[in-house]
């Protein structure tokens, strides 16, 4: 079975790695980390806010955006979803 993050995020990196016009992803990153960052803080918000007044179509249609620019920071970090998962499973011990 294919994981949808993982595609995701293979995605991104080729965006990342080949800056083609017309990307959103390419065009994050030039806008640079710290714009990447504040995106992620501003989807997180609306998360919280569709959670609490907007109904659950609207959470997961914020979630998926927050899980992108996420995965758009990490890719400019440099940090692997298997990193992450890797804590993940540290902590559950």
């Amino acid at each position: 079975m294919s994981d949808i993050l993982e595609e995701l995020s293979a995605v991104i990196g080729q965006r990342l790695r080949d800056m083609p016009e017309g990307s959103y992803t390419a065009s994050l990153a030039r806008k640079g980390k710290g714009y990447v960052a504040r995106k992620v803080g501003e989807e997180a918000v609306e998360v919280v806010v569709a959670s609490l007044a907007e109904g659950r179509e609207r959470v997961v249609s914020e979630t998926a955006d927050l899980l992108y620019h996420l995965l758009v920071l990490l890719a400019l970090e440099g940090i692997s979803l298997d990193e992450v998962r890797e804590e993940l499973r540290r902590r559950m011990k």
